[in-house]
């Protein structure tokens, strides 16, 4: 009965718009002030600020001030995998957006966004699946960086060995995509792989939001280093 109640109370916290808005406007990865959330969700500082508390008490957001301003961010990419499992599996989908503006956003987030700290939509699952077939990533055996992939990231993307060393968190972790119903490659692996493309300019951010676009210099890495080219 205590787990019970424990798992009822944690469900509880994102049983609310408002918060649950929140949580999905973080998965960018990125700290926001708890004024940028009020604004986002559409809700008076004071409000944004209640919610931002229980989020915080509750383990989902953890939180830092620097001078007068308060930033909060997922306490770590755990919940970034709990809110896109829980996304990728809403049923029946999720309905439409309406009006150009909301179309063009939408269609952006399909195409490419940041789930936290690793690459999603088309984009992500594109280069999951380059990964796939180049022996790099094995989806087989369960969800694993092979000894060729691990080569790969250090010696083609210039990631540090200690970069990729498994603690807490796995490697290599399969991340169901909200969107394209179909995993894309999360853990330090996934972050790495989008840490090193958004240093070199390969994909640049839209905006202030989750949604990414590769660039030219990014179209043509991918294309030597993947042979992705459908990226549109």
């Amino acid at each position: 009965m205590t787990d019970a109640a424990g798992l009822a109370a944690f469900a509880a916290l994102l049983a609310d718009r408002t918060r649950a808005s929140m949580c999905l406007a973080l998965l960018d990865g990125r700290a926001w002030t708890a004024g940028e959330l009020a604004t986002h969700a559409g809700v008076a500082r004071s409000t944004a600020t209640e919610h931002l508390d229980r989020l915080i008490a509750g383990g989902l957001l953890t939180e830092a001030r620097q001078g007068r301003h308060r930033y909060v961010r997922l306490a770590d990419p755990g919940v970034a995998g709990l809110l896109e499992d829980i996304t990728a599996r809403l049923e029946p989908a999720l309905p439409p957006a309406r009006g150009l503006r909301a179309t063009t956003a939408d269609a952006a987030l399909r195409r490419g966004r940041t789930c936290y700290d690793h690459l999603a939509g088309r984009l992500g699952v594109a280069v999951t699946d380059a990964l796939t077939g180049a022996g790099l990533l094995d989806q087989n055996g369960g969800f694993a960086v092979t000894s060729d992939g691990v080569t790969w990231l250090t010696d083609r993307l210039g990631v540090a060995p200690e970069q990729l060393r498994a603690g807490r968190r796995p490697l290599a972790r399969a991340c169901l995509d909200w969107t394209e119903r179909r995993p894309h490659l999360g853990g330090l692996a996934g972050a790495r792989v989008c840490e090193t493309f958004l240093d070199r300019g390969w994909v640049t951010r839209i905006g202030s939001g989750r949604a990414v676009r590769v660039t030219t210099p990014g179209r043509t890495a991918l294309s030597d280093l993947l042979g992705v080219t459908n990226l549109d």
